[in-house]
């Protein structure tokens, strides 16, 4: 089967394409091709350049080099890596993931603007990049037992005790 534009589109459920496409752009000067997309999309995955060649009926050494002299040193411009060498395919996904491209994994959960009061917690990081603003923030389970201490509704503004 040829390759398609549909192919690896299940990364869009993980990271910010169309943020990362355009910043891309920037780096190499012009628009990512097609089969750039498509390459890096399977990297994105977790695909290594065997896997991907092997999914898209292409020659391992092909794909291989096609990465080597086109996604990686956007990259590595777009990161700020230039001076350093890619050891190994998941550098680059390590390296957009650092750099803020990836967005909520599946095992991450969200706190439905419900907090508990019962959790203490210091902020340990903050960091922006790419207009994106992160804070860390170190949780530790207060003394009392929940039953014993109230929570707060962000929603409603009701204090109510568990």
């Amino acid at each position: 089967m040829p390759p398609t534009n549909e192919q690896f589109t299940e990364v869009a459920h993980h990271w910010d394409l169309k943020t990362l496409y355009d910043d891309l752009a920037s780096a190499k000067g012009k628009r990512l091709t097609p089969v750039e997309k498509l390459h890096l999309r399977g990297l994105l995955c977790g695909y290594s350049p065997a896997e991907i060649a092997d999914k898209l009926h292409k020659s391992v050494k092909g794909v291989e080099s096609e990465m080597c002299t086109t996604l990686y040193p956007y990259v590595k411009n777009l990161v700020g890596k230039c001076n350093e060498k890619v050891e190994n395919w998941r550098n680059i996904t390590e390296w957009l993931h650092e750099a803020g491209y990836k967005t909520q994994s599946p095992g991450e959960s969200q706190f439905n603007n419900c907090v508990p009061v019962d959790i203490i917690g210091k902020i340990a990081n903050i960091s922006i990049k790419k207009n994106r603003i992160t804070i860390e923030i170190d949780l530790q389970p207060s003394d009392k037992l929940p039953s014993e201490t109230p929570t707060e509704d962000l929603n409603n503004n009701n204090h109510t005790n568990n």
